[in-house]
């Protein structure tokens, strides 16, 4: 589903920033908006979009300065524009990038097989797998009055 141009504009406008209207739109907003919508490649870097922006000599832009913008950065890398605004109306809502799967090959099971650690580190995890907090990185004193090692302990009171 294809979202307008300006209303696309509007939305990276005011992400990260909870004081901006949608009216504006700052250089770090562009790369962020130009990355998820797959623009930059080897021909096109954030240092070209920087260049290309640094010419309205202002810290924010607004929409019509925008376009100018897309226009003169394609016109320089010789990209057609229609392509990068297709692009960049189509990358969906900011920050709904399609996040990585974690990996399961033979080495990292084995590395995060909490079953098969040894040492002090066997201690941190229960059978599960589930780590068991500061009972299981620090060494809690014994005030029980019997030293480690005793096999008779609470045995006292029976006798």
């Amino acid at each position: 589903m294809a979202i307008k141009l300006d209303q696309q504009f509007a939305n990276f406008a005011k992400f990260g920033d909870s004081k901006a209207d949608g009216k504006t739109i700052t250089l770090t907003q562009i790369d962020k908006w130009f990355k998820q919508a797959q623009v930059f490649d080897k021909k096109l870097t954030t240092t070209d979009s920087g260049i290309c922006f640094n010419k309205f000599k202002s810290k924010t832009i607004n929409f019509q300065n925008f376009l100018t913008f897309v226009e003169d950065l394609a016109q320089q890398k010789n990209i057609p524009v229609d392509n990068i605004k297709e692009k960049l109306m189509n990358c969906g809502l900011p920050g709904t990038t399609k996040t990585t799967t974690p990996v399961k090959t033979g080495a990292v099971d084995r590395l995060t097989d909490t079953s098969k650690y040894t040492g002090s580190h066997k201690e941190r995890f229960d059978a599960s797998g589930k780590g068991k907090g500061i009972e299981g990185r620090a060494d809690v004193a014994d005030d029980s009055g019997y030293v480690s090692g005793y096999k008779d302990k609470d045995t006292y009171d029976k006798k």
